[in-house]
């Protein structure tokens, strides 16, 4: 099986890319792609990890884009070394809003009675990137929360006024970026940004724009989600994807390759999406 959606500390996962890769050979998971929201920093020692283990690395990049005030996650897999400039170029302006972000939603929970220094949480990251779900395990290790679900169902979600979202990339524009680079682009857990009817308008939109791929594959989809994302993919000619969206100790109920033991995403999907890219590489 493979699992083509992993996060690192280099956004807001608890496992190191090596870390990854060992847990990765010892699950028997033979590829993984590495996926860290807006950033690829986590990409060269995750490929390096990869060298002479037995599992195949895709190197990815899960993007925050916006379509119609809807937060869509894209994701670009089989990032080229060369293009890493790129997409940092890309992911800079965004970063810096989310970091805005961020220290306001910091200094809107002290004013409710929280203690959060935004400074020293940051320190702790691997690479200064700090989201909502950073925070959470924040809140938890505080002891304010008693999981990151809590945290974001009584404090982060932007229902509760705290959280104000940055402004985001364009989902289209994204897809178009990922194709001129040569790499694939992936549609994130559809389901769980819009409805059917929403899904079935963007993807109007973005099979146009370049779109490749979906995930049909995903932890907490049901029996019918599944069987429906499937159903949709084939309807608008994408090829499926999968993936745990592993976190390691942050969402400690998601097991790398398994999910909540349920999901296997079979070696011929990551098949199917290398053939893709390459058939992308030849028109750049």
């Amino acid at each position: 099986m493979v699992d083509l959606h992993v996060h690192s500390v280099f956004s807001d996962g608890t496992l190191t890319p090596a870390e990854l890769i060992a847990l990765a050979r010892k699950t028997g998971v033979t590829a993984v792609a590495l996926c860290d929201h807006n950033t690829v920093a986590g990409l060269p020692s995750f490929l390096a990890a990869a060298e002479g283990s037995g599992v195949a690395a895709v190197p990815g990049v899960e993007f925050s884009t916006d379509y119609r005030g809807r937060e869509v996650h894209i994701l670009g897999l089989f990032i080229r070394p060369e293009d890493y400039g790129a997409v940092t170029a890309l992911l800079d302006e965004m970063l810096e809003r989310k970091e805005r972000s961020s220290i306001a939603l910091c200094e809107a929970l002290n004013k409710a009675g929280f203690s959060l220094h935004y400074a020293a949480i940051k320190a702790g990251t691997a690479d200064g990137y700090v989201n909502r779900a950073v925070i959470a395990a924040e809140m938890v290790r505080s002891g304010v929360c008693t999981s990151v679900a809590e945290a974001f169902s009584q404090w982060l979600s932007p229902a509760r006024g705290y959280y104000q979202p940055p402004e985001r990339l364009n989902a289209l524009e994204v897809i178009r970026f990922i194709k001129s680079i040569g790499a694939v682009a992936v549609l994130a857990h559809p389901f769980l940004a819009m409805e059917e009817g929403e899904l079935r308008t963007f993807l109007k939109e973005a099979v146009c724009a370049g779109l490749d791929g979906m995930e049909t594959m995903y932890p907490l989809f049901d029996d019918h989600t599944t069987r429906l994302a499937g159903e949709i993919a084939d309807a608008f000619g994408l090829l499926h994807s999968g993936g745990s969206d592993f976190h390691g100790a942050n969402k400690p109920d998601i097991r790398l390759g398994t999910g909540r033991g349920t999901l296997c995403v079979p070696e011929k999907i990551v098949t199917d999406l290398e053939h893709r890219r390459k058939e992308t590489a030849k028109k750049h």
